[in-house]
């Protein structure tokens, strides 16, 4: 994991189209050496914040929404009905994401999430805080996931991409360090 410097934080800001809230470190860069994955403390401004990674990248969150946009997020929560192999490994994942969560939790943090009755909801909920494991809360969770981590999930989408990247060529993170925001460049 990486810190964060200025230039990262003002990309970052400008990938997401606002600055991320809570302290976070980088958890992986692109081939073009952007931010890509984020991770991020399992506290922010005091309360349970269950999304461990988060990704920024420009291309993947618009390739991946696209995979969403059609139907690929009940169409692999059929595949976790109808496979067992992949429901064993995305509870191994799910497992690992919720132990990397508690383990940073600081112990002033812990007592206070017991105190008000909020850890148990870190230490039982999986990826992005989902309760019920058989669904799929969003794509990009798992992707950002797979991509710092380990996610069957993220790697059948990653798999369904033409590649992770942009291409050298035509970098969108590029064009954000020039001032344009994601929501300029998604148009």
């Amino acid at each position: 994991m990486e810190r964060v410097t200025l230039g990262d934080q003002e990309l970052i800001a400008r990938q997401m189209g606002r600055a991320p809230r809570g302290e976070y470190v980088i958890a992986r860069r692109c081939a073009h050496d952007h931010p890509q994955v984020l991770r991020v403390p399992p506290v922010v401004d005091g309360k349970p914040f269950p999304t461990l990674y988060w990704l920024t990248c420009p291309f993947l969150c618009r390739a991946v929404s696209e995979l969403e946009g059609l139907g690929w997020v009940r169409r692999l929560e059929a595949r976790l009905a109808s496979e067992e192999d992949l429901r064993a490994a995305l509870d191994r994942a799910d497992g690992e994401y919720v132990a990397a969560r508690r383990k940073l939790l600081s112990m002033e943090e812990e007592r206070e999430l017991a105190r008000c009755g909020q850890l148990r909801e870190l230490e039982t909920r999986g990826i992005g805080g989902i309760a019920d494991r058989t669904r799929l809360k969003c794509l990009h969770l798992h992707v950002a996931h797979a991509l710092a981590e380990r996610n069957p999930i993220g790697e059948i989408v990653l798999h369904m991409l033409a590649g992770p990247a942009c291409e050298p060529e035509e970098t969108i993170c590029s064009s954000l360090v020039g001032g344009r925001s994601r929501s300029q460049i998604n148009r």
